[in-house]
């Protein structure tokens, strides 16, 4: 954690963090990964009774009206403790309750923020579907007007913390006759009758999070659970890019610093050909690796955060988001095969939780909008800002600091 940028208030709410973590029974996490528990209510309750769910919202709905560089810090911290604590932490009180924040109405927010933020009831996204994940805006659930409700038809799956929530986020075709993104509204969808889940899957990671597939059945949704505007669904879905994919880049980090903190402290006990391992050099420079790959993903967290809150332009927003989210997942993904690499054999068993960090880290690079989709956003950004900025005429044109730049018949395109 890098102390020396955070304040007084960053490092206490961290260190509350950690306290959470610390608190969490060791026999609840193997529980989880051997799909023995498949959520973690008494979690969720812990973290709200301590006032750490949503600490970026306003205080009269439960939140601490703090910014996203603590809300940075204290999902890396979350994340530490496993993967799949980070995702159902953030789930609920980082992308639920923001969409209802910045689109919802007082009456939502007082019935399904407040509550949510105490840890008194769960909530849960749901956009995949068994025909759309990256294609989010071919989803094919639907929603049809019937007066003072919408009748809900349609599928969702690998929805997080699906089992337990009590209240649902989700995106249905509400005009089918419109172009896809303008075709889609957003629901808060109570467990009533009509809804089920399922909890399958037999996840390769990141177990116990509650991941289901969510059917709708004829389910009736009253007018005033619409959020925000009707056919609106996709300015609902583009702000909550933001703390989904920023979010996960900052809880990524803490899932995989432990995978490096076991490797360091092992090989330094670890003994061969006379000496302890990281005396060699292809052990401690991959330590090394690692540690550096840390370093650079929180750093890149830290300068996106600071972004968001100084209310960049929305497309390069979207650019720091996309690549921040990319790069960091991949780092800590090779964080964690370091890690494995250099502690050997021994890495590879659950005599230690290196492989339990592996088998959950892969989701990282997927879930929240896959990285390829991260590299199209990051590229389509990319040449809009760097033409604009070239339109403008406020830097120096260093194409033309060559010795033969006046050549203009070898510059054939």
């Amino acid at each position: 954690m890098f102390d020396f940028v955070l304040t007084d208030a960053q490092k206490a709410i961290r260190d509350e963090a950690r306290d959470l973590v610390k608190s969490v029974p060791r026999q609840l996490v193997l529980d989880m990964d051997a799909d023995k528990v498949e959520f973690p209510e008494a979690f969720l309750r812990e973290a709200g009774r301590r006032n750490l769910l949503g600490c970026r919202y306003p205080k009269r709905w439960g939140g601490r009206e703090m910014d996203w560089v603590t809300t940075s810090v204290l999902m890396e911290e979350v994340g530490s403790l496993g993967y799949v604590f980070s995702c159902v932490f953030g789930v609920g009180a980082e992308l639920v309750c923001d969409a209802i924040v910045q689109h919802g109405t007082d009456a939502q927010c007082e019935k399904y923020v407040k509550p949510l933020l105490a840890g008194e009831i769960f909530a849960a996204e749901c956009l995949t579907e068994p025909r759309g994940g990256s294609d989010f805006f071919g989803t094919t659930t639907r929603a049809e007007e019937r007066g003072d409700h919408f009748l809900l038809n349609g599928q969702k799956r690998f929805i997080v913390g699906g089992t337990a929530a009590d209240y649902f986020l989700v995106y249905a075709r509400t005009d089918p006759d419109a172009k896809p993104h303008r075709g889609i509204s957003c629901f808060l969808v109570d467990r009533s009758e009509g809804v089920e889940t399922k909890y399958l899957y037999g996840l390769m990671g990141c177990r116990g999070g509650g991941a289901s597939r969510v059917l709708f059945r004829d389910v009736k949704v009253p007018r005033e659970n619409l959020l925000g505007m009707l056919h609106g669904g996709a300015a609902v879905f583009d702000t909550m890019m933001v703390p989904e994919r920023l979010g996960t880049a900052a809880m990524t980090i803490g899932a995989a610093r432990p995978a490096l903190e076991i490797a360091t402290h092992y090989t330094t006990r670890r003994k061969a050909f006379g000496k302890t391992i990281n005396q060699f050099q292809g052990v401690s420079f991959q330590v090394a690796e690692a540690a550096m790959l840390l370093d650079a993903s929180r750093a890149m967290v830290h300068a996106t955060c600071l972004a968001v809150q100084a209310g960049e332009p929305r497309g390069r927003v979207r650019r720091m988001v996309s690549q921040t989210k990319k790069f960091v997942t991949e780092s800590c993904q090779k964080v964690v095969h370091n890690a494995m690499q250099v502690m050997g054999g021994i890495g590879y068993t659950n005599v230690f939780p290196v492989e339990r960090i592996h088998r959950d880290l892969r989701l990282a690079s997927i879930w929240t909008g896959t990285n390829e989709v991260m590299s199209m956003i990051t590229a389509g950004e990319w040449y809009r800002e760097s033409e604009a900025a070239r339109q403008s005429g406020r830097t120096r044109d260093i194409e033309e600091d060559a010795a033969e730049a006046g050549a203009v018949e070898e510059k054939v395109y």
